[in-house]
């Protein structure tokens, strides 16, 4: 007589939590998994760099000074002053943080120049990294200087008016940038013209760079050439 073959009910299959499951695969250990939250896992603690504001403006091997606070309160950690290149980002200080997570950094620059710089705590364990964009560190070196008006053809091309803004140089290459500083203030020109032919002094400032920057007659101005 023909009996029709029943089907078998599959099996129960057996259910294993996933908390338990990444627990097996990990050895015990949760991985930083999104919506895991209460597994043992532990999030890295947000952190922020505080800073006073930094004198950005220096003499070449004077020190700098940049004080600040790694927050919330962080002890020991380090903290580096760095500088952004044309292969990016190098060292150029750092630092420890003090019981309450104060800093004060210290650097001796040694070359003129003008460069972007940042403060960076590179993070650990249990602190997130953090950065902190300063501006433009500008380096400079005394220079002796003088200014002329008038008109005329430039040596670099072009006309000299009184709005003409730029410097002359007698070696510097034609448009080459300088940032110049006197009394508190900063302009960045070109290199227009050659001179000054008076010995002892490295720039002639044309009348418009001389009102930009409140300059007399003759004297010293900051150059970062």
């Amino acid at each position: 007589m023909y009996v029709p073959a029943t089907s078998a009910r599959p099996a129960a299959l057996a259910t294993v939590p996933l908390a338990s499951a990444i627990e097996v695969a990990t050895g015990g250990a949760s991985p930083g998994i999104p919506g895991l939250a209460g597994l043992g896992a532990t999030a890295a603690a947000h952190v922020s760099i505080a800073v006073r504001p930094p004198d950005l403006n220096v003499l070449a091997d004077r020190t700098s000074t940049i004080a600040g606070a790694l927050r919330p309160g962080l002890t020991g950690r380090v903290v580096t002053l760095q500088a952004l290149g044309a292969h990016g980002w190098s060292t150029l200080a750092s630092t420890h943080t003090k019981g309450d997570g104060r800093f004060r950094l210290r650097y001796l620059p040694r070359r003129t120049g003008s460069e972007r710089v940042r403060l960076r705590f590179a993070g650990d364990a249990t602190d997130l990294g953090a950065r902190r964009v300063l501006g433009r560190l500008n380096v400079y070196r005394l220079a002796q200087a003088s200014w002329y008006g008038g008109g005329g053809e430039l040596a670099c091309g072009g006309e000299l008016t009184s709005t003409t803004m730029g410097v002359a140089n007698k070696t510097l290459p034609c448009g080459s940038q300088v940032t110049l500083r006197y009394g508190g203030r900063t302009v960045s020109v070109r290199v227009i013209d050659r001179g000054p032919y008076v010995p002892g002094r490295e720039f002639d400032l044309t009348e418009a760079t001389k009102r930009a920057l409140g300059f007399g007659d003759t004297g010293a101005v900051w150059s970062t050439r």
